[in-house]
């Protein structure tokens, strides 16, 4: 009888043959096919997929960036048209002369605050807007109007809501006394 070698059965590796020498990929060491495994900066895992995750990162800050900017620009354009509302509200309470007072001989001057307020907040009311607060100069000549509004953001929601301020004034002016001088 022939007495047979005792074969001991190693456990077999994902990507390997049975059969093949240790360490190797299909029977061979460094041929064509062979993929060495070295540790690499992840302790021996591979580095598929870090590309992506870097790509998701940026393109999040991408559209940040994006929104902060649309927001931004949506800001400055609200900004300017309450600058805007508050001049012309000013000018039409700039309007609101105090006749009795001209005709007594007291000169141009506006009417008592109440009236002025009223004709620049009737001005407004057509953009959905209220004088804020309204001053009128000791001297009666110069009405300075402020309107605040709310700013909703498109692109942030509620993070970047914020309060939009305009100033306007206009300045009581009446004929032409002598010629202008250079």
């Amino acid at each position: 009888m022939a007495r047979g070698r005792a074969v001991r059965h190693l456990p077999v590796r994902p990507g390997s043959r049975p059969g093949a020498a240790a360490g190797t990929r299909f029977g061979t060491r460094f041929g064509t096919g062979s993929r060495l495994r070295f540790g690499g900066p992840l302790g021996g895992r591979s580095d598929r997929g870090a590309l992506s995750v870097f790509v998701a990162v940026c393109a999040a800050y991408v559209v940040l960036v994006i929104a902060l900017v649309v927001d931004a620009g949506g800001k400055l354009r609200l900004a300017e048209r309450v600058d805007g509302y508050a001049q012309e509200a000013a000018r039409v309470a700039g309007q609101q002369l105090d006749e009795a007072a001209l005709l007594r001989g007291d000169g141009y001057r506006l009417k008592p605050k109440a009236y002025v307020e009223e004709a620049a907040n009737s001005y407004l009311k057509l953009y959905g807007l209220t004088a804020h607060r309204v001053e009128i100069s000791p001297d009666g000549a110069v009405v300075t109007i402020w309107v605040q509004t709310a700013f909703r953001p498109v692109m942030l929601g509620e993070l970047g809501e914020r309060k939009v301020m305009g100033k306007g004034s206009a300045a009581l002016v009446h004929g032409v006394k002598e010629a202008e001088k250079d």
